[in-house]
């Protein structure tokens, strides 16, 4: 198994992108923490993976609350004694012209996002700089490499987020911390569907135009990528044999963007 005895720490991750990573981090032998707000719904995914509690632990965590987020931590820490990868999941999506944007809306976006790395960062890397080794993986997007329209909060914040993978990448180095960005396309999670009538009444066409010629017009296969598609490159991050492989960022995107 690729991740046997690794303690690893998912962020929003009770449904959706984060709860496969979680599965299937399980499934290569890892213990896995299913932090989120919603704390029934954790403590429902970590039974679901794993009726014994052993190896899956539910942890409520707010990522844009600084002392949730350090207890959390903790928890983890004292649960399974030390903590191997952090994947920081945990977002939120807002559509909108830009000329109309609420700035409490953009304010809330960003701090999910981009304060919540940061938070969750700050805190995992004290643990692994402690034991000398680890592993964060960031929750990007193809938005992290390019833009569309009604999404200017997500587009800045998902571009923060390779600028603070290649900052942990080189402090982290020396602590034997690699840090690394995944960057999907569209995935059919509730955060996509919601957008789907969003964008039809604000782009002012229909929901399957939507889809065909807005979400997936790029890709080569006409096809959404799948959570089971993040979860390996999740995997893959998270289960890497050297510093080799840092500061990186890897697209699962169908060939919607390419470099």
């Amino acid at each position: 198994m690729r991740l046997e005895n690794k303690v690893t720490l998912i962020t929003g991750s009770a449904s959706g992108i984060g709860k496969e990573i979680a599965i299937i981090y399980a499934r290569e032998g890892a213990k896995v923490a299913i932090a989120d707000l919603n704390l029934k719904a954790a403590q429902a995914t970590a039974l679901e993976i794993d009726p014994s509690g052993k190896t899956a632990i539910a942890v409520a965590m707010n990522v844009t609350d600084e002392a949730q987020v350090d207890r959390g931590i903790a928890q983890v820490v004292e649960a399974f004694g030390k903590l191997d990868v952090l994947v920081s999941n945990a977002g939120i999506q807002i559509v909108d012209p830009l000329v109309d944007f609420e700035f409490s809306k953009w304010k809330k976006l960003l701090s999910i996002h981009l304060d919540g790395a940061f938070l969750t960062t700050r805190a995992a890397l004290r643990q692994m700089y402690k034991q000398g080794s680890g592993s964060v993986i960031y929750m990007g997007s193809v938005h992290s490499k390019e833009a569309s329209k009604l999404k200017a909060p997500y587009v800045t914040a998902k571009h923060g987020l390779i600028g603070l993978c290649k900052v942990v990448a080189k402090e982290g180095a020396e602590h034997g911390v690699r840090a690394n960005v995944i960057c999907p396309g569209f995935v059919r999670t509730p955060l996509v569907e919601k957008q789907i009538p969003e964008q039809a009444k604000d782009l002012g066409i229909s929901e399957q135009e939507v889809i065909d010629d807005v979400m997936l017009k790029d890709t080569v296969d006409h096809e959404f990528t799948t959570v089971e598609d993040v979860a390996e490159a999740a995997v893959f991050f998270a289960s890497f044999g050297s510093n080799a492989l840092t500061g990186q960022s890897i697209i699962v995107s169908h060939g919607w963007f390419m470099e």
